[in-house]
């Protein structure tokens, strides 16, 4: 049985899968399995895979629809026999020891059950793409240190609020335990609830920031899509509305609807406002629904409410400070 089950996801990815798989031939560690999941891919990403990868222990399971993200690795999972599972994106490129800095954070750092990588942008190297995901007060999320120097930041590691999916490892039995990812958001946002949830359960997540992974990123649906923005805010709504406890549900809602209501504005003047109704539209829609998952998500937290604050971002300013940051030219 190997110890660690990498998920990689593909969905019409035939211009980066290759170079993915051939940085994992290359892992110093190697007791782990390749479990690729194709969302029904139409550009011959998958053709002659476990042939052309004889050095990998891979696995392929064909889709027969696109089942997004969450629902994708999920299956994954299912498959998985590793004690840690690692999801890694098809356009995302680990360095040699990736792996076995991931594992060797874990064995040093029981009281962790999740682990982020060290993002650099692949078309800009000298520029963090994440070092973690932070959380605000007012539901919005973003990478640490995105577009910043990757000489001068995220060279310590530390506890942040959850690991970017793009590149993470999991302890498989505490995923199991929460649920996996939500299967309603599809895309988008789906790690961050799923760190909220694995936090809420007293989980906790370490950044690694010798476990360096060069990430393209919005490689299948593109930077500020349509499709981007209305997965993205429909599932932000629902993350707040599910996992926040009280009594901060009730004390940063009004915060939460304000930040919705300036990026309505703001992406409707950048003539996305059709995306971005539909999502709050349909967030308001499916409210019943998460209303209902939020029952069963707190009535499990193991942690006290205040302790959250320590990992939140709760800064007013720094949701501006972020927006600013990814809109800079480099």
């Amino acid at each position: 049985m190997p110890l660690i089950s990498i998920i990689v996801l593909c969905w019409n990815s035939a211009a980066h899968l290759p170079q993915c798989l051939n940085t994992l031939t290359s892992q110093s560690y190697k007791d782990f399995e390749v479990i690729v999941i194709d969302n029904n891919s139409l550009d011959g990403s998958i053709e002659n895979l476990v042939q052309l990868w004889p050095a990998l222990n891979l696995k392929l399971e064909r889709l027969n629809e696109n089942k997004g993200f969450a629902t994708a690795n999920n299956i994954g999972v299912k498959f998985a026999r590793g004690k840690w599972i690692a999801l890694l994106n098809a356009d995302a490129f680990p360095e040699p020891e990736w792996l076995e800095k991931l594992l060797r954070a874990a064995e040093r750092n029981p009281e962790y059950s999740a682990f982020s990588s060290r993002q650099i942008q692949n078309n800009a190297p000298h520029l963090l793409d994440g070092a973690g995901d932070a959380y605000h007060i007012s539901g919005l999320a973003w990478r640490n240190g995105y577009k910043l120097s990757a000489k001068e930041y995220g060279l310590e590691g530390r506890e942040v609020f959850s690991p970017c999916a793009a590149a993470a490892l999991y302890s498989r039995e505490e995923f199991l335990k929460v649920g996996g990812f939500d299967e309603d958001y599809f895309s988008y946002f789906e790690d961050v609830d799923l760190g909220f949830r694995l936090r809420l359960g007293g989980a906790k997540c370490l950044y690694v920031p010798e476990a360096i992974v060069s990430h393209v990123g919005s490689a299948s649906t593109g930077q500020r899509s349509d499709f981007s923005v209305y997965y993205g805010y429909r599932n932000l709504i629902w993350t707040f509305v599910k996992n926040m406890p009280f009594p901060w549900l009730w004390l940063f809602l009004p915060l939460h609807i304000i930040t919705i209501l300036f990026f309505s504005i703001y992406l409707t003047v950048r003539g996305q406002g059709r995306a971005i109704w539909r999502a709050i539209f349909d967030a308001l829609r499916g409210l019943p629904k998460m209303m209902r998952k939020r029952k069963a998500i707190q009535k499990n937290i193991k942690i006290k409410p205040r302790d959250l604050l320590n990992v939140m971002s709760t800064g007013l300013f720094e949701p501006y400070q972020e927006f600013m940051q990814r809109n800079k030219k480099q």
